[in-house]
């Protein structure tokens, strides 16, 4: 009912509704998940392991290149239009990307899951502290005495589900997270992934098999970027792009950049540094041993080595790739 009354009151929805959805529905390409077991985790390691999505044989979806592709969709940043929320935007961004994106590939829906900033909050306070919470209500709605207005995040979900796109939510897990895990898995069985969003934190998996669309505003359309266009960019590989955040830090979400500390360490002798070593796990141990770079920079990576410890557990996507490789191999790592 909630569906049927949104689509009378906003075009986007509506075409969704009565073509995407049918049209979704015919496509043999389903992605099979495995959302009971999802659906009943909670903010653990059990969330963190290799069973948790299904995708299609190989042979039942080629993509040009020869791999079949996977989408995740990051729903919670398309349901704005600035610092507002909007169902508007949410229709008009889920509308573009299967007109533009994604006609017949398999596609699976994150939200964030209830208590998902808590984790990093333990860590650093500051973290989207500023960052309005997604209401229950939507301003479009609330001025349609017509209209029963329930929770936004029910009737995102129905949308979803009605589009054929199954939706996931874990307790304690941003979407980031959630999707940085699947993405390991679908990796694991030979298919590309295209993480659809406006999120910068996705950046760090970029590589040949994974690529990002970006919702573009002043175009009007979804744009990909690539590993090209990130080379391009920042003249270095995204693997290291974890380490330049942990450095110069994320004033969006509260994470303060070492130049908080250290003035005169800023993004250029990050850049630098990163370069040469590759990693911040690598250019922390080689400032242990000798000095890298000039005294400024060396005596801020070994003053602060703690603080840019705590940026990595705060920035980094906690996938299994995160819990089973990325904190033991960073330097200075003291289990908690």
């Amino acid at each position: 009912m909630t569906a049927t009354l949104i689509g009378k009151a906003f075009c986007p929805l509506h075409h969704l509704h009565t073509s995407m959805a049918a049209d979704r529905s015919s496509s043999p390409q389903q992605l099979r998940l495995d959302t009971t077991p999802l659906s009943k985790v909670s903010a653990g390691d059990n969330f963190l392991r290799d069973e948790a999505v299904f995708v299609p044989q190989r042979n039942s979806h080629k993509h040009l290149e020869g791999k079949p592709r996977v989408f995740f969709l990051d729903v919670n940043p398309i349901c704005y239009q600035g610092s507002q929320p909007s169902l508007l935007s949410f229709a008009n961004w889920l509308s573009l990307f299967f007109s533009q994106v994604s006609l017949r590939d398999p596609v699976i829906a994150v939200l964030d899951g209830d208590d998902c900033n808590e984790y990093r909050r333990q860590l650093l306070s500051s973290y989207k502290a500023h960052r309005r919470k997604f209401i229950g209500r939507w301003p479009e709605l609330q001025r349609r005495s017509d209209v029963s207005v329930s929770s936004s995040e029910v009737q995102i979900s129905d949308v979803l589900r009605r589009c054929n796109v199954p939706v996931i939510k874990v307790k304690g897990f941003e979407a980031d997270d959630v999707i940085a895990t699947l993405t390991d898995q679908v990796l694991q069985r030979g298919h590309q992934v295209i993480i659809a969003s406006p999120d910068k934190d996705f950046k760090q998996l970029i590589s040949e098999d994974v690529q990002i669309v970006m919702p573009m505003p002043e175009l009007r359309r979804w744009s990909f970027y690539t590993l090209r266009h990130y080379v391009e960019q920042y003249k270095c590989h995204p693997s290291s792009d974890l380490s330049l955040r942990c450095i110069i830090g994320d004033e969006v979400d509260g994470v303060p950049g070492i130049q908080h500390v250290a003035p005169g360490f800023g993004r250029q002798t990050a850049l630098k540094l990163l370069r040469k070593h590759g990693s911040l796990a690598n250019l922390l141990g080689a400032a242990a041993v000798r000095t890298v770079g000039k005294q400024y920079a060396q005596d801020a990576l070994t003053k602060h080595a703690d603080y840019l410890w705590r940026n990595f557990q705060v920035l980094s996507l906690r996938s299994s790739h995160y819990n089973k490789q990325s904190r033991m191999g960073f330097p200075g790592f003291r289990q908690q």
